[in-house]
């Protein structure tokens, strides 16, 4: 059954999530982007080149995706975000952090660090999380959105609307290099909803 706004609750992430943002982060990438990296290159980039900005968190600007259990309690299966500040990806600890505010005239806001419970993968999950944020970007006054995509978000990326502008080599910790795509979009009008997929 494909994962909708019906059925998802999505929220923005609060400082009490993370922990829980921390395992789910670290579950997908684990699961999800074996096929396309290396384990060697999956350690060096866990809590590095992938996982959790907390600036995003403290923004309001990264959001969590909640499904009802069966006795009702929510369960985080989903997460991203988006970002006014120059860092195009990464976590805490990531390479090239860069706090400064963007311009929405002449910038293009991040998309940030989109990540799916890998039981809730390929139910249109990431498709809504993405779109949300995209909207919330768009209501913030900008017209462009860039990402550091890992190679197995190009696909989805690619289908909602995303150009390929760059390939990124990340020098990781444990010496081995992660490759990552500069993906860019134009937004067709400012500061109004996006149209439904």
């Amino acid at each position: 059954m494909p994962l909708t706004a019906a059925n998802v609750r999505l929220r923005p992430a609060i400082a009490a999530d993370i922990p829980e943002l921390h395992r789910l982060i670290e579950l997908s990438v684990r699961r999800l982007q074996a096929s396309d990296y290396t384990p060697a290159q999956i350690e060096g980039a866990l809590g590095h080149a992938l996982g959790l900005d907390t600036q995003l968190v403290a923004d309001g600007t990264y959001f969590v995706a909640e499904l009802a259990t069966a006795d009702g309690s929510p369960q985080i299966v989903g997460c991203g975000g988006w970002s006014n500040r120059r860092t195009l990806f990464g976590s805490d600890g990531g390479p090239n952090r860069q706090s400064e505010l963007l311009d929405p005239k002449t910038d293009a806001a991040k998309i940030r660090a989109i990540f799916v419970h890998p039981d809730f993968a390929r139910l249109g999950l990431g498709t809504l999380i993405l779109k949300h944020c995209e909207e919330a970007a768009a209501s913030a006054g900008f017209t462009r959105l860039e990402m550091g995509s890992t190679l197995t978000g190009v696909p989805l990326y690619k289908l909602k609307g995303y150009e390929e502008r760059e390939a990124i080599n990340i020098p990781l910790p444990n010496g081995e290099v992660l490759p990552v795509v500069k993906m860019t979009k134009e937004l067709a009008d400012p500061g109004s909803k996006l149209p439904p997929d």
